[in-house]
């Protein structure tokens, strides 16, 4: 069953990239930071549960679910804050776009490492760290890595943790736009 999960302004989602795989049967799916996934998964039948700091978007996304005849389970918190779920009781986490200005990324990977069920995976979408160079830009050019983490960065940050990187996408590139915009990536978590 489609999901319609998106990973960002025009690029490929879930139904082309095949990451996150069949959540319906009531697979409890958390969406870190509300974006616009929650409903959707909910409607392919998945047990949806958002994390976010922002009560107006928890409200927002409560009524949307509502007014869809849907139910989506809605905690307040930083995006680490997953005390509420037992350990190894999550199929699957997917992060749009929240992850790029996680001020403790290490804590909320750990979180995520500890809720997820064996090889459950974790899908990651971020601006791609490239783009902040300012390529293809009338903006002048900014040292890779001087305005966020690298590359390199996140897959230390996922290496530590005891994830494994399954698939990487790198997404976005038209002619207005030499290099990629966004990355999206599938790691899955390793050990207990």
């Amino acid at each position: 069953m489609s999901t319609n999960v998106t990973y960002g302004d025009g690029v490929p989602g879930d139904d082309d990239l095949h990451l996150l795989g069949d959540v319906s049967g009531g697979r409890r799916v958390i969406e870190l930071g509300i974006t616009r996934n929650a409903v959707p998964l909910a409607r392919a039948g998945g047990k949806a549960i958002a994390v976010d700091p922002d009560p107006a978007r928890i409200a927002d996304l409560r009524a949307e679910a509502a007014a869809a005849g849907l139910s989506v389970e809605c905690h307040a918190g930083e995006l680490a804050d997953l005390g509420f779920a037992p350990s190894g009781t999550i199929d699957a986490v997917v992060a749009n776009h929240t992850l790029d200005t996680d001020d403790d990324l290490g804590r909320t990977l750990r979180q995520v490492h500890r809720i997820l069920k064996p090889s459950g995976p974790l899908i990651v979408s971020l601006a791609h760290p490239f783009a902040a160079v300012g390529v293809g830009s009338d903006a002048p050019l900014r040292p890779y890595g001087s305005t966020g983490r690298t590359v390199g960065d996140l897959l230390a940050a996922l290496d530590r943790t005891n994830f494994r990187i399954e698939a990487f996408h790198e997404l976005g590139v038209t002619k207005a736009s030499p290099v990629p915009t966004t990355l999206v990536l599938k790691a899955t978590k390793q050990g207990s």
